[in-house]
């Protein structure tokens, strides 16, 4: 078989609501270069499908002898024909009215409307007949989804190889992590999918059913239903930055416990002006000096009038006086002081207008914020109503302590300039406002503040049930001594962990409710002596009487429960070395006991693909990744795609007998 070309490949990536396509490798892997809906309509005819909507309508009347029409000559009677009503297909791209989605929660539920979807993207991007593919597997295909696929695409495609490949391993190849154990953890549009793998294989699975992102549309619908919130605006506020999934623990704002401004520490509040002490405490004053009374020297001249008449004094008086010195120190001591009263003033200057300036909170700390919803107009001829100002502002700004002043000749610099920064931002705005406007005349943006909602789409238990599917899957690994491996290198993916704080949220709720500390070993110290083993079945370690010395010495780590020390030091055989020892003598050996992790993290994406900035579909950087190995580099010689020959020989059940299937 002659060798395939990187420009000749076709992956195709299936997805519930969004299909990634894309006919060659790039030098450098980019994203997928074309996205279909994961749709089609059935067409007029009712048999076939089509990727669009298709609708009949009738022709507008045209007069025989309207504009354009031949002049007929003067004096004729003859009426203007009309021709007769004729109906025409018009195609709306946009409309997903009457849609047959064929994937639901990633299964095949309509095979012969799938296979027009595949037949329309193959049209759409017309290879060669030399051209390889690439499709993408969804977890939940069964064997006879594989042989039917197979025989598809080798009838109607006549392509020269195929590969099937799982999305759980497309997305392991693109990490490409070393240890080849991982876990992918795929939050799609209906459904979480758990894979575990080791070895780079598959070793077992998980499904989290009604999860992910619609679910998170869905909930944020019922939330705000009071506000006439319909799924459309919930899809649009949870792809919004102000919709966010806060770490389990952090306290909703405006919830918090907010104390009284009660003076801790009065010592500070009369030096300083703070009401209480500490590294974190503001001081909003310059330090209170002692007043002094001024007092006459014994040459008649107070300290006002020294400081007035300064350059200008009577220094034969003071030399005669003898006391020189001390007058030139208390000189240095007052100009010392004048210096540090001017630098506290420039501070509390600066501090008055750092204060009078908006100062711009996170979005965990607003209790509300803005969403601008952008509707589409269905009636493209109807008029355009000016976008409603916002009656609130955008961002919630901390309280400023200001002046009170009635009046702009009252107020302080500082607050006249932050009235005009103001003025200048929202003038900026609506000039925004209207170039969008006018870029985008189908649509109309409103302008809609909300609460706390947008905190809890996440909710309901989901994160839980995430977490719990994690733990049940890495369980159910067979080799226990990979299971931490793979607790180490978890793989966060899917369009529905884009929402905000997702993925922190997700990896905090796994390590609350399952990371051990390897310390938590020293909880369980006994108080037998450290030279005594642990008996066993044959009575071969059966305790003697050889103690040491010391009748009762003070416990070691070698005297902590054997089991737990196992437990936490299976992975590193370093940090017990007498395991090895006491296995040793057994036929049969066991590496590991431990049930729950020592170490939860994600694994660090690649850094060598510029083009990809995030990973949510690293499936398809996997998929460019595989392909390039099984068809260029490999070219079958380890059984990664299923030929044409061996298609013709064996049927599509050879689907099974190539790698990168299961």
């Amino acid at each position: 078989m002659p060798p395939f070309r990187d420009e000749h490949i076709l992956i195709i990536a299936p997805g519930t609501q969004t299909t990634l396509a894309q006919l060659g490798l790039p030098e450098s892997f980019t994203p997928a270069a074309n996205r279909f809906p994961t749709r089609m309509f059935l067409a007029p005819d009712g048999k076939s499908y089509e990727p669009y909507k298709v609708c009949s309508q009738k022709k507008e009347k045209a007069v025989a002898n309207g504009e354009g029409a031949d002049v007929e000559m003067a004096g004729t009677t003859e009426e203007p024909k009309v021709e007769e009503d004729e109906e025409e297909l018009v195609e709306y791209p946009e409309d997903d009215e009457g849609a047959i989605w064929p994937l639901k929660e990633g299964r095949i539920v309509d095979m012969p409307a799938f296979f027009a979807f595949l037949q329309h993207i193959h049209n759409t991007l017309s290879p060669t007949l030399h051209t390889p593919v690439m499709l993408i597997g969804q977890p939940v295909w069964t064997a006879k989804n594989h042989e039917d696929i197979t025989q598809f695409i080798f009838e109607k495609f006549k392509t020269p190889a195929l590969c099937i490949m799982d999305s759980a391993l497309a997305t392991f190849y693109a990490f490409g992590i070393q240890s080849g154990s991982a876990t992918v953890i795929d939050v799609g549009y209906e459904k979480v999918d758990v894979t575990a793998i080791t070895d780079f294989q598959i070793s077992s699975r998980g499904r989290v059913p009604l999860s992910g992102g619609e679910a998170m549309t869905l909930r944020l619908q019922k939330l705000l239903q009071s506000k006439g919130f319909t799924r459309d605006m919930a899809e649009q506020l949870k792809r919004t930055p102000i919709c966010e999934v806060l770490v389990p623990g952090t306290p909703l704002p405006g919830t918090e416990l907010v104390e009284a401004d009660a003076v801790s520490n009065p010592a500070a509040a009369a030096s300083t002006g703070a009401t209480s002490s500490g590294p974190s405490v503001k001081i909003t004053e310059p330090p209170r000096g002692v007043e002094h009374d001024i007092a006459e020297d014994e040459f008649g001249n107070g300290e006002d009038k020294a400081v007035d008449d300064d350059g200008v004094l009577d220094v034969a008086s003071i030399v005669a006086s003898g006391k020189t010195q001390e007058f030139l120190a208390k000189k240095e001591k007052e100009k010392a002081e004048r210096s540090a009263l001017r630098k506290a003033n420039k501070e509390r200057e600066a501090a008055e207008a750092a204060a009078a300036k908006p100062v711009r909170l996170p979005n965990s700390k607003r209790p509300r914020a803005m969403f601008h919803y952008e509707e589409v107009i269905k009636e493209p001829n109807a008029k355009r109503q000016k976008t409603p100002e916002p009656v609130t502002a955008t961002e919630e700004t901390a309280p400023a302590v200001v002046g009170e002043a009635t009046s702009a000749e009252e107020a302080p610099p500082s607050a006249v300039e932050g009235t005009i920064a103001e003025q200048q931002k929202n003038l900026k705005k609506d000039a925004r406002r209207k170039a969008w406007e006018e870029e985008n005349p189908d649509r109309v943006r409103r302008d809609i503040e909300i609460g706390l909602e947008r905190f809890q789409a996440a909710g309901d238990g989901m994160l839980d049930a995430i977490a719990d599917t994690i733990y049940r899957t890495i369980l159910s690994v067979d080799d226990v001594s990979k299971r931490q491996e793979a607790w180490e290198s978890l793989i966060i993916c899917g369009c529905g962990s884009k929402v905000r704080g997702f993925k922190e949220s997700l990896l905090a709720t796994l390590n609350n409710r399952y990371l051990v500390s390897p310390s938590s070993a020293t909880m369980f110290m006994s108080e037998l002596p450290s030279n005594l083993a642990t008996p066993s079945g044959t009575g071969s370690m059966t305790p003697t009487a050889s103690f040491a010395s010391t009748p009762h010495p003070p416990p070691t780590a070698s005297a902590v429960n054997p089991l737990l020390l196992a437990a936490t030091t299976a992975q590193n055989p370093a940090l017990n070395p007498g395991l090895q020892a006491s296995y040793n003598a057994g036929s049969h050996s066991h590496s590991s006991h431990s049930q729950s992790p020592t170490n939860i993290k994600t694994a660090a994406p690649p850094t060598y693909f510029p083009e990809w900035k995030q990973y949510e579909e690293a499936l398809f950087l996997g998929s460019q990744v595989a392909a390039k190995t099984i068809f260029v580099v490999d070219q079958g010689i380890s059984k990664g795609f299923l030929s044409r020959v061996e298609f013709n020989e064996e049927g599509p059940g050879a689907i099974h007998q190539v790698g990168l299937v299961f």
